[in-house]
């Protein structure tokens, strides 16, 4: 399984890209949404199970495609040092 597909609250469907890479007892999981090139990584052990770690993944992509569709929240007194 290469990549997924996924449907938004439009009727659309998005591509997704999955890289998974593993580093010692650690696997990497990072989810890829192909049209904004927006990018998410997840980490989980070695030894679970590849799709659940997948779905996590993609639940993280959603979670942050819809942050980006939200408006930005209002300028805060300050400065950022």
């Amino acid at each position: 399984m290469p990549g997924a597909r996924f449907g938004v609250s439009g009727g659309d469907e998005r591509e997704v890209i999955f890289e998974t890479v593993r580093v010692g007892d650690v696997q990497r999981v990072a989810a890829i949404d192909v049209e904004t090139g927006i990018e998410v990584v997840v980490q989980a052990p070695a030894n679970a199970a590849l799709v659940d770690v997948r779905d996590l993944a993609l639940r993280k992509l959603k979670r942050a495609l819809s942050a980006e569709s939200e408006d930005p929240p209002p300028p805060r007194p300050g400065k950022i040092v």
